[in-house]
């Protein structure tokens, strides 16, 4: 089974740009879509982007797209999420998320938070106006 540890997040003005790092350990990573979710306070938690296993493929949720970019280096067992142009609504735990249950991964699967068995613990992003 893979653990799963983010790394990477802080505090930052509107308009700045962070990148958050998970780190797995345990498993075969490049068997896992990878994906980032994140819960502001009072909300539920939610899809924020998504990779194939060889990193192919990549899936945003339409709030990010345009913003963040996610990747994925097999060789380091490293998921990465690059945000830019931050918006104080962007505040919230990110955690990255993997999921190996299927064969493929739809945008619809890769959406769905319960197809997700591994998850790391979260970072805070905190996004100052």
């Amino acid at each position: 089974q893979v653990q799963l540890v983010e790394s990477g997040g802080g505090l930052v003005q509107a308009g700045g740009s962070l990148t958050l790092s998970c780190a797995a350990s345990g498993g075969t990573f490049s068997s896992y879509t990878m994906g980032w979710f994140r819960q502001a306070p009072g909300k539920e938690r939610e899809f924020v982007a998504a990779i194939t296993r060889a990193g192919g493929v990549t899936y945003y949720a339409d709030s990010v797209k345009g913003r963040f970019t996610i990747s994925r280096d097999n060789a380091k067992n490293t998921v990465y999420l690059q945000m830019n142009s931050l918006k104080p609504e962007d505040t919230a735990v990110h955690y990255c998320a993997g999921a190996a249950g299927r064969a493929f991964y739809t945008s619809t699967y890769v959406k769905t938070e319960a197809e997700y068995g591994y998850w790391g613990q979260g970072t805070q992003v905190t996004v100052s106006a």
